[in-house]
């Protein structure tokens, strides 16, 4: 009786033992492999004329794997010399500023796209500078004429399936505020990555572009932690940051 008892501790050790690998591999492909960059992404996150959690903001950006992000005062640092700005691989814009650029401000705006730094826009630094053409030639939406809407169900479809940033991501649910505004027109030179096919939002979602030198990663997603906890949303916003860096 004790070998027996023994033979069918094993036999249901093992059964739990596969029970549980194929739960893992299970789960490991609800979320595609994370793509590593070789060394850290250093990104200044430029925040302004908008009001957001400040704490959750914080931690998504600590979630994201071979990122490190500094979170600052778009002006700070729009007006800070050259060469500080320049020691960032990548800067991300989360800022809502609707009066045009002008002096310092203007000229540090005008300096992107001169070198290879990538360009993160997301969520409502979209809108921002409507009347001035410069930031057309960032993002690629010249009518920035906008609605909105909070807290909307959503349904995103990736349809770029083989870009770096979506490749391997399957459509996915989350919620977060929506934009009625002009989508971006693959004839302006956008690559669309992520749509949405709902009354209340703009089609485009999700697109790459380039600016002067420089890779372009425009998410219009992003409104608060209802959204940022979403791990499919993170995974597209710490791929998009690698891939402007070159780093993907």
């Amino acid at each position: 009786m004790k070998a027996l008892a023994a033979c069918w501790t094993r036999v249901m050790t093992a059964g739990l033992m596969l029970i549980a690998a194929l739960g893992a591999r299970v789960g490991a492909e609800e979320i595609p492999a994370v793509a590593e960059a070789p060394t850290t992404v250093t990104v200044a996150v430029l925040t302004g004329g908008h009001g957001y959690d400040e704490p959750a903001f914080e931690i998504l950006f600590d979630s994201l794997a071979g990122v490190e992000a500094t979170i600052v005062n778009e002006r700070d640092f729009l007006t800070a010399p050259a060469e500080e700005r320049d020691g960032y691989d990548v800067v991300l814009f989360y800022n809502m500023i609707m009066e045009t650029p002008e002096g310092d401000y203007k000229e540090g705006l005008e300096h992107l796209g001169t070198s290879d730094q990538g360009i993160v826009v997301m969520h409502h630094a979209l809108l921002s500078y409507p009347e001035w053409p410069g930031w057309t030639d960032v993002m690629g939406i010249a009518d920035r004429k906008f609605g909105y809407f909070h807290d909307q169900q959503v349904k995103v479809h990736v349809e770029e399936v083989e870009h770096p940033i979506t490749a391997g991501i399957q459509d996915w649910e989350m919620i977060d505020e929506t934009y009625t505004m002009a989508d971006a027109d693959p004839a302006d030179g956008n690559t669309v990555l992520l749509t949405l096919d709902q009354e209340n939002s703009m089609r485009t979602i999700g697109w790459t572009r380039e600016h002067g030198q420089a890779r372009v990663f425009c998410l219009q997603s992003g409104h608060d932690n209802q959204t940022w906890v979403d791990p499919n949303f993170r995974e597209v916003l710490r791929r998009g940051i690698l891939w402007a860096a070159g780093r993907l």
